[in-house]
């Protein structure tokens, strides 16, 4: 894939991309507002294993975020399973140097869209940490609705918060 948002662009993952995604990964601000999954500190061998698992994909589901020719973000859904298999969930993260310029309103907008055009689902969830009010705005400026508040459901960086469940509906 290759979307061209304006101030980024959305594209497939690169072996060349490792040391920008590490680069950009490897910061705890950003870590702070992701699952548990991503790592902290965000190591060369994290890096490794992710390009691993998104080339060896059978369908693209995430992409880098580039930025004059630098992957400096991520940007992506997970289709749901069984029920839930017209549902996704969608998320993103943004290397701090770029924040507050429009960037990630643009790739969200641009991916959701490709999201309901280039797959079967009918319905992206994104759930946020009640810190992260620039992560609401983003989403907000795509079109996803805020359904409700999931009250003391995310313990993060040893605090129990609420997680907030925005939605966008095809």
């Amino acid at each position: 894939m290759n979307l061209d948002c304006g101030l980024c662009v959305i594209r497939d993952w690169r072996l060349g991309d490792k040391s920008s995604l590490v680069r950009s990964a490897n910061n705890r601000n950003i870590w702070r507002n992701l699952t548990h999954k991503f790592p902290h500190p965000y190591t060369e061998a994290d890096a490794d294993w992710w390009l691993a698992q998104v080339a060896a994909a059978s369908v693209p589901t995430h992409w880098a975020i580039e930025v004059h020719g630098e992957a400096v973000g991520a940007i992506g859904i997970e289709i749901g399973e069984g029920i839930y298999e017209r549902s996704a969930h969608f998320g993103y993260w943004l290397g701090e140097p770029h924040w507050g310029r429009g960037i990630m309103s643009a790739a969200a907008r641009a991916c959701a869209d490709h999201a309901f055009t280039a797959f079967e689902v009918v319905r992206l969830e994104a759930p946020v940490l009640d810190w992260n009010p620039a992560s609401m705005r983003v989403l907000e400026k795509c079109g996803f609705v805020r359904e409700g508040v999931l009250r003391r459901s995310v313990f993060k960086d040893g605090q129990l918060i609420d997680a907030v469940l925005y939605a966008r509906v095809r």
